[in-house]
């Protein structure tokens, strides 16, 4: 494996110390060196400090904040653009890319490999848009930088999309790793085919890195049309906003993920 390769392959690893929960309990034990050397005050401040910040990564409000003021990403798309969308100048040259966003390789419940549930999410809206509009769609995902598998993530997309929503996948790009390599790959693949737009279908919260992996592949070449999908909404009861959940905590380390994966330019 060539170096590069091998820093890539790395990325879930690094990913997973430096995003919370990770640097809160590295504070903690900051906090605990310093109350051994009598340091009280600063030890106090610290340990306030890491439990603030670890509460508050689990909380729907910071998700919210984080996606409305870190990420920034496109509105969904409007009824006007996808009626747009159905015209047939737009529809000779169109197609709808799904992106991966990974695969569960033992669900003993199906017997097979199955996409997680960001993946579904993503597969399933890209399956309600390709229904609407009569545009053809495609899947880019291969094996991640994390995982072994002899199967592609287009490949099991490609399955569901036929057997659960009897879609047929156009196109399977079956050998990106990561956001670049779907670009990269996926431009490649439906400029062969006369494409010349491509409505991009993926979380919002990793639509604004997206949008800059493909709008840099297709140089000009390709329209982008953003298709945002999964926002993080507030909670119904405004309280839960502040309390630790499940989905406040998923919220945080995705919307964390992705601010570190733009600055990376990954």
């Amino acid at each position: 494996m060539s170096t590069p390769d091998l820093l890539l392959s790395l990325k879930p690893i690094l990913s997973a110390l430096i995003l919370p929960p990770v640097p809160f309990v590295l504070l903690m034990l900051v906090t605990v060196r310093a109350a051994l050397a009598a340091r009280r005050k600063t030890a106090a401040g610290l340990a306030l400090f890491g439990a603030a910040g670890w509460w508050l990564s689990t909380c729907i409000g910071t998700s919210v904040w984080l996606q409305q003021g870190l990420i920034k990403p496109p509105a969904a798309l409007p009824p006007a653009t996808i009626e747009a969308l159905q015209q047939p100048t737009r529809r000779a040259h169109a197609a709808i890319v799904v992106l991966g966003g990974g695969m569960d390789l033992d669900a003993p419940e199906y017997g097979q490999p199955s996409l997680t549930r960001q993946a579904t999410m993503r597969l399933r809206y890209g399956v309600w848009l390709a229904r609407r509009t009569g545009l053809p769609m495609a899947f880019s995902g291969g094996v991640g930088w994390a995982q072994r598998s002899p199967v592609s993530e287009a490949e099991v997309a490609a399955r569901m999309a036929a057997q659960e929503w009897q879609q047929p996948m156009r196109w399977q790009e079956k050998r990106s790793r990561d956001t670049r390599e779907n670009a990269r790959w996926t431009v490649d693949l439906l400029r062969q085919d006369g494409v010349r737009e491509i409505v991009l279908v993926t979380h919002a919260y990793h639509m604004p890195r997206a949008v800059r992996a493909f709008e840099q592949a297709a140089a000009g070449a390709l329209t982008i049309t953003p298709a945002p999908m999964g926002f993080i909404s507030p909670a119904d009861r405004p309280i839960m906003n502040w309390l630790p959940t499940t989905t406040g905590s998923t919220g945080v380390y995705d919307l964390m993920h992705e601010w570190v994966g733009w600055w990376m330019g990954a």
